[in-house]
């Protein structure tokens, strides 16, 4: 099984970036600890993260095995801003056809209001947010248990 984790904008400066909404966990810490539970789950599994839209867009059409890239399984993404804006990220997840979760580390419902939008979500297999990094860890055993599931 193949899965890509995609971050979006702002979330190379996690450790940093307002701590105490986001924690002080680095990406790359989150990176690591997804890695490890990939491998004990034997799941290979790629991070991705970018502040540009369209590299975003290019990765996931590369998940869905276009430009030669191998196809990925599924995706989990924490496209940060662009869940509230991105109909270019919703319009690719949709063209792959790739199953995904959304992720995100706070709970985007307790925040601004235009943070309570998803342009996602609708889409999306599951959401999971408002715990921190292991938001992901709850992500990558739920969408690997449905693949599991659906094979």
């Amino acid at each position: 099984m193949r899965l890509l984790v995609l971050h979006g904008p702002n979330l190379n400066l996690l450790g940093q970036r307002e701590p105490g909404l986001y924690g002080s966990s680095t990406l790359a810490a989150i990176d690591a600890a997804l890695e490890q539970q990939a491998a004990a789950l034997g799941v290979e599994l790629t991070c991705f993260q970018s502040n540009h839209e369209g590299a975003l867009v290019d990765r996931i059409q590369q998940a869905g095995g276009q430009a030669g890239s191998p196809a990925s399984d599924g995706i989990l993404i924490n496209a940060a801003a662009y869940t509230h804006t991105s109909v270019a990220i919703r319009d690719a997840l949709l063209a792959v056809a790739l199953p995904f979760v959304e992720v995100h580390l706070s709970n985007t419902h307790a925040r601004e209001p235009f943070r309570h939008r998803s342009l996602l979500a609708d889409r999306a297999l599951g959401v999971i947010c408002g715990f921190g990094p292991t938001s992901y860890r709850l992500a990558l055993e739920g969408l690997v248990a449905h693949l599991r599931a659906s094979a």
